[in-house]
């Protein structure tokens, strides 16, 4: 369970760092199951030339298209994937943070997300409710770091406290990341922090938080699992992408 001071840290910046909560056999299992999956090419898998982000290939077609960015629905790929996100581990804390009622996204996140060697591309500033629609900007994502994740080789990183600005239309491009060449977002920019994370933490972060992320600069496939969580109260709007998988009441 989180501490008083734990959750006003969450509410303020945005983010919270919960270390060693799943132990490295645990992590190098999932690990050599993600693998097997891409090996085996077992769909959806999301490639890098399918993000169109700065550095990925222009198309499958070319060079490193066929690079693997997501293993797709991995909470429906394996039965200890599943049982860790609705487990007693981790519900509790996020009832604290939701409340009662919490509602496991499918739509969105719900994937081993990898960023590879040599093909990996850059993630620009921007927050997740950007393409989520949700009645409210309020979830929370879990992100579990399957190996230490460094500037290296491509951590998140946050803008504390970002979640609870305003920001206008004109600070953003046309796919809603923020611009670095606004003058408004110059401050912003400065305040910006890497999350290096060991393997088996936990990053709690805010669906509004701004966050970005670097390419993989080592030899080593960099794997995180992610998934995304709500309150019952606020749900998804008929007809969107969010409400288009069957949700995990918990």
């Amino acid at each position: 369970m989180l501490s008083t001071e734990q959750i006003q840290q969450f509410h303020h910046d945005g983010y919270l760092v919960l270390p060693e909560q799943v132990d490295a056999a645990t992590c190098e299992a999932i690990i050599a199951f993600a693998q097997q999956q891409l090996d085996d090419d077992v769909a959806p898998i999301e490639y890098e030339a399918d993000t169109r982000y700065p550095g990925a290939p222009v198309s499958r077609d070319a060079e490193g298209g066929l690079t693997a960015r997501r293993l797709l629905q991995a909470v429906a790929r394996s039965k200890v994937l599943a049982s860790w996100v609705t487990g007693d581990a981790l519900v509790p804390v996020l009832r604290q943070l939701l409340g009662d009622g919490l509602r496991l996204v499918q739509a969105h996140h719900n994937c081993i997300m990898t960023k590879q060697p040599r093909f990996s591309s850059l993630t620009g500033w921007h927050r997740d409710s950007r393409y989520w629609h949700f009645q409210r900007a309020e979830l929370v994502s879990v992100w579990l770091a399957l190996r230490n994740e460094t500037i290296e080789n491509g951590c998140l990183l946050v803008i504390p406290g970002s979640h609870r600005l305003s920001i206008d239309a004109d600070q953003l491009d046309a796919a809603q990341f923020l611009r670095a060449d606004f003058p408004a977002n110059q401050d912003l920019l400065t305040q910006a922090r890497p999350v290096t994370l060991a393997q088996g933490d936990v990053l709690l972060f805010h669906s509004n938080l701004f966050h970005a992320a670097g390419c993989n600069q080592t030899q080593q496939t960099k794997f995180s699992f992610v998934t995304t969580y709500r309150a019952a109260n606020n749900p998804p709007v008929a007809g969107s992408r969010s409400a288009s998988v069957d949700e995990i009441i918990l």
